[in-house]
C-alpha cells in the first residue's frame, strides 16, 4: 500500500455525504504549496481527497475553507 502525507489548506468547505448504509464520505481539495525556488513565484498543487467513516464525520464537523489540514 502506498502512503502520502500532505499538508495544505482547504480550497472550499468539504462536501459530506452518506452512503445508503450510513457511511460518511467527505470530499475536499487541498492546496499544497511546492517548495520555494529562489527567483520564482510560489506555486501550489491542488489535490483531490476523499475520507470515509469517522474521519469524514470529524472533517465535516471541524474543518472549513482555509483551515490547514495534514
Amino acid at each position: 500500500m502506498n502512503v502520502a502525507m500532505l499538508m495544505g489548506r482547504l480550497t472550499k468547505d468539504p462536501d459530506i455525504r452518506f452512503t445508503q448504509s450510513g457511511l460518511a464520505v467527505a470530499r475536499f481539495t487541498l492546496a499544497v504549496n511546492r517548495p520555494y525556488k529562489k527567483g520564482k513565484e510560489q506555486e501550489a498543487d491542488f489535490i483531490s481527497c476523499v475520507a470515509f467513516g469517522k474521519t469524514a464525520e470529524i472533517i465535516g464537523d471541524y474543518v472549513f475553507k482555509g483551515h490547514r489540514l495534514i
